[in-house]
């Protein structure tokens, strides 16, 4: 009965706010956990905890999401070095790159870089298969209500990449080098007083604005909302760099990174670099 009801007010709030121009920004802080762990040996617990301070720029970051009906565009909020702050932060933002959603045409665009190079990964939205449940909880003055789901994720794994090319050596009597599929538990925190079916990341599907998102070792909150603000909120589709699509992309990333490595591995004799 609750579940029943849960489902009525999210279609009532939908419908009512589908008749206004309805837009607003959402700002979202976002925590990814690394587990020491799988350096053993290899690092004290000193140079752990330095590693860990060199990373924190890319493990904790600050999303904005901008939205109204049909669109959405998630952007890393871009920060500028701390005066006397030397040499580039890893992970740092220069405010490039979006993940732009159209939930009318079902349409979702990456606008990404990487190798000096801009990519427009294009994808096709199917709708996530979630699971909605009856479970509720507060989020500032917003009442939010449980969905989960299990996805494969299709995205680069740095770290594997980067542990592969560390510890291990290329195996050429492996004549399918095939990766095993990355499966992400996803929990999504929704509320139906806010009424567009997006969320953080590539995120979206649910009848109300996703607030809080776990999906495998990232947890994004949102700490801040600004609904129907005074100056109209803009958000623009990505039009500039090579488009392709998610496979094409990895593949290209994959090579160039190899790529390197090889770099990499060359000159390790010499003693300029390796990874």
């Amino acid at each position: 009965m609750k579940s029943i009801f849960t489902f009525f007010i999210a279609f009532l709030t939908i419908t009512t706010f589908a008749q206004k121009d309805f837009q607003g920004k959402a700002t979202y802080m976002s925590k990814t956990s690394m587990d020491m762990n799988r350096f053993g040996n290899q690092m004290s617990e000193q140079q752990k905890k330095q590693m860990m301070e060199r990373m924190k720029s890319f493990l904790e970051k600050t999303y904005i999401l901008t939205f109204n009906k049909n669109e959405s565009s998630f952007k890393e909020e871009a920060k500028l070095d701390a005066p006397g702050t030397q040499g580039s932060r890893w992970g740092a933002s220069n405010g490039q790159g979006s993940i732009y959603k159209n939930l009318k045409d079902r349409e979702m665009i990456e606008d990404v870089e990487q190798f000096s190079k801009r990519f427009l990964i294009v994808e096709a939205m199917e709708q996530p298969k979630w699971e909605l449940g009856t479970e509720s909880k507060k989020i500032g003055q917003y009442t939010v209500y449980k969905a989960t789901m299990t996805t494969v994720d299709t995205k680069i794994d740095w770290g594997g990449i980067f542990r592969r090319g560390r510890n291990q050596e290329k195996d050429t009597t492996n004549t399918e080098d095939k990766e095993a599929e990355k499966i992400l538990n996803v929990t999504a925190w929704y509320s139906p007083q806010i009424p567009v079916s997006s969320g953080p990341e590539s995120y979206w599907g649910l009848p109300g604005l996703i607030l809080e998102l776990s999906a495998g070792d990232t947890v994004m909150l949102c700490t801040e909302i600004v609904l129907n603000p005074s100056d109209a909120v803009e958000i623009d589709k990505p039009t500039k760099g090579k488009e392709v699509n998610r496979d094409e992309y990895n593949a290209i990333i994959k090579e160039k990174t190899e790529e390197l490595k090889e770099r990499f591995q060359n000159n390790r004799g010499s003693g300029r670099g390796r990874f």
